[in-house]
């Protein structure tokens, strides 16, 4: 499940970013109730792209923000406790990190759905159904 986090330059501490990104998959892991599964957890993959200050807008403007964007099977985050509480874990996750400087309003957080059946999850494309079968294999069901 890839998880993108982009954000303006100098908003995290240099080599931060590391640590945002195992701190956002534990977090997308406790709110889905897999922390420990491990299954679970070597399919989830992170991108991370830095961009200069004169390549984030907000309004037409220059601004420094953060996007933390999933692409995940259509059954993860469907809960609406699940995107708050997820959201705000993120928000002070960045916040945190940032040394409390990045402003909250300025952390974006979206999920895209994959259509079901063209996930591909250990290399082999996988329904809702089997995916949630191979997670329940580590002990921990969805």
């Amino acid at each position: 499940m890839p998880l993108t986090l982009t954000l303006t330059e100098d908003v995290l501490p240099e080599g931060a970013e590391k640590l945002a990104i195992a701190k956002i998959t534990e977090a997308m892991l406790k709110w889905h109730n897999l922390a420990g599964n491990e299954i679970m957890k070597s399919n989830i993959t992170a991108m991370v792209q830095v961009l200069p200050k004169n390549a984030t807008y907000a309004g037409g403007e220059e601004f420094s923000g953060v996007w933390v964007e999933w692409k995940v099977p259509s059954f993860a985050f469907t809960d609406r406790d699940v995107q708050i509480g997820f959201g705000q874990d993120v928000t002070d996750i960045i916040y945190e990190l940032s040394g409390r400087t990045q402003p909250r309003e300025n952390i974006y957080i979206n999920v895209v759905h994959a259509v079901d059946g063209s996930w591909n999850f250990n290399g082999v494309a996988m329904t809702n159904e089997q995916i949630t079968q191979a997670i329940s294999t580590n002990g921990v069901s969805q």
